[in-house]
């Protein structure tokens, strides 16, 4: 089962511990996370359920290609970086 790791600027918002979740897909992770923590939706989704501009997803170490459906295959053994950018100056 692949582990969802939240970086810390997500954290600071809310309790978001690693989690070890069923699917087979990025979206099929998320999903299982979000159905614990249904406020962290919003934080890493848009309304139309695309990554937010400036959140990244990561399945080791490459980028997610399919930003709006979230298909990426993912294997159990697989970690799922969620990046929050930081902005200013």
């Amino acid at each position: 089962m692949p582990t969802v790791v939240f970086s810390g600027i997500l954290r600071r918002h809310l309790p978001v511990p690693d989690r070890t979740v069923d699917g087979t897909t990025v979206a099929a992770a998320l999903d299982a996370v979000f159905a614990d923590a249904p406020r962290l939706r919003g934080y890493v989704l848009d309304d139309q359920g695309a990554l937010r501009r400036h959140v990244t997803v990561y399945v080791g170490e490459r980028a997610v290609g399919d930003r709006r459906g979230l298909s990426d295959p993912v294997a159990p053994a697989d970690s799922i970086y969620v990046l929050q950018a930081l902005s200013g100056g």
